[in-house]
């Protein structure tokens, strides 16, 4: 479990392919704190610490499921990674409920500089499976893009806004994005639950 807030944007020191799975390795400050089947996620994907190397270095496994979904394929080395580790239980939940389980991906679409803040639009593919599943957003309702848990504005049935303040521009993977990047998006676990239970309604 995570709350969306982002620890480290950290650098893709390697891509290996085994296989249909990727192996990243990822160099981070924290690195020496992890252990072998720990928790972090990566872009908003919960993946398992599967080595713990030197010179602040570690290796997690991306298999097929997680690479169609999510826009760690697309990782080379040198590119920013935003880093969480599992939430403490007895701390504040300063984001909201993120599970780390990718739902889709979306595209920037557009970049807008607005009195001291980054606006960014993000496009995805819907279809009515999606929106019964709860995979939508709600204006002023909660959206994790790239693990960062945010506020959507301007929600329409494809696509939504959201507002990035300078820190988590300069601390994030954000101050990379622009038009035409791809990221991961995690919908509000609530209303996935709110939509299910609708749907068992009708059966």
């Amino acid at each position: 479990m995570f709350s969306g807030i982002v620890e480290e944007a950290a650098t893709v020191k390697a891509v290996e392919r085994k296989g249909s799975n990727v192996n990243l390795t990822i160099e981070c400050p924290f690195a020496n704190e992890l252990h072998i089947d720990q928790s972090v996620a990566h872009n908003g994907v919960c993946l398992t610490v599967v080595e713990v190397l030197p010179d602040n270095c570690y290796t997690v496994t991306a298999i097929q499921e997680t690479l169609d979904r999510s826009n760690l394929g697309l990782l080379a080395p040198g590119d920013l990674v935003n880093l969480e580790r599992s939430m403490l239980m007895n701390g504040r939940l300063d984001g909201h409920i993120v599970q780390g389980h990718v739902d889709t991906t979306a595209e920037c679409v557009k970049v807008e500089e607005l009195d001291g803040s980054t606006y960014f639009t993000f496009k995805y593919s819907v279809s009515p499976e999606m929106v019964a599943k709860g995979y939508m957003t709600v204006e002023k309702g909660s959206v994790t893009v790239n693990g960062v848990s945010l506020t959507v504005c301007d929600s329409t049935p494809d696509s939504f806004r959201v507002a990035i303040i300078p820190y988590t521009f300069e601390h994030t993977n954000f101050r990379t994005i622009k038009e035409g990047t791809v990221v991961n998006l995690e919908f509000d676990i609530i209303g996935k639950y709110i939509a299910r239970m609708a749907e068992l309604r009708e059966l």
